[in-house]
């Protein structure tokens, strides 16, 4: 279990809070609305409204000790003003939410660990999932490189991996198999695929699209 602080909790903020709950993390959220801080009182381990979050508030609530701080703010002088806070204090792992790419690029010469583009990245997935009926999730790893999750298609049911060699024909490698019961991380060669099955794959935009389309 990990100790994770959410600040900002709008949307984003606490979409990333309940799920981290559910994950089974230690998650304090805090936000400068008492009524948002009320909301969430009892879903979230601790939840505190400040004045301002500023150095002070921030000490006096152990920010330092967490295991990672994710910066959910939308305004962006707040958001940068929160995160230059978080690394002069120095806390391990700094998350923080970006609404623009030049915002982004900002919060990466800050040094913050992982900017994250919730309005892109949703744009991202309902694009792929339009353009293949088929997907289930999709997460963009780098400018060439992608994950999806793809129901396993008609002509691929009763087969094993071995007699599908995805690699071979696709040139896309398998992750692991979903199912509503369970998931199967790197499945052996004579895996039967279903009906039900959901296949996580990884490999190149061209060679996704190529296997989905």
């Amino acid at each position: 279990m990990k100790h994770i602080a959410v600040i900002g909790l709008g949307l984003f903020g606490t979409s990333v809070a309940e799920t981290l709950v559910q994950q089974g993390h230690y998650v304090l959220g805090i936000d400068i609305d008492e009524r948002r801080v009320q909301q969430l009182s009892r879903q979230l381990n601790q939840c505190v409204s400040v004045s301002n979050v500023d150095e002070e508030s921030l000490l006096s609530l152990g920010i330092k000790e967490y295991d990672a701080v994710v910066v959910a703010i939308g305004d962006i002088e707040a958001n940068i003003m929160v995160v230059q806070t978080l690394q002069e204090l120095g806390v391990k792992r700094v998350m923080a939410k970006a609404v623009s790419h030049r915002h982004g690029r900002v919060l990466q010469r800050l040094g913050v660990t992982q900017v994250i583009f919730p309005e892109h990245d949703m744009g991202v997935r309902a694009a792929h999932s339009l353009s293949g009926d088929r997907i289930i999730d999709y997460i963009e790893l780098s400018h060439d490189y992608n994950i999806i999750e793809v129901q396993a298609p008609p002509q691929f049911v009763g087969k094993t991996l071995a007699e599908i060699d995805l690699r071979k024909q696709y040139r896309i490698s398998l992750i692991a198999i979903k199912t509503a019961q369970s998931i199967l991380v790197s499945p052996a060669a004579e895996t039967i695929i279903t009906a039900r099955s959901i296949l996580v794959v990884i490999g190149k935009n061209e060679d996704l699209t190529q296997f989905y389309d």
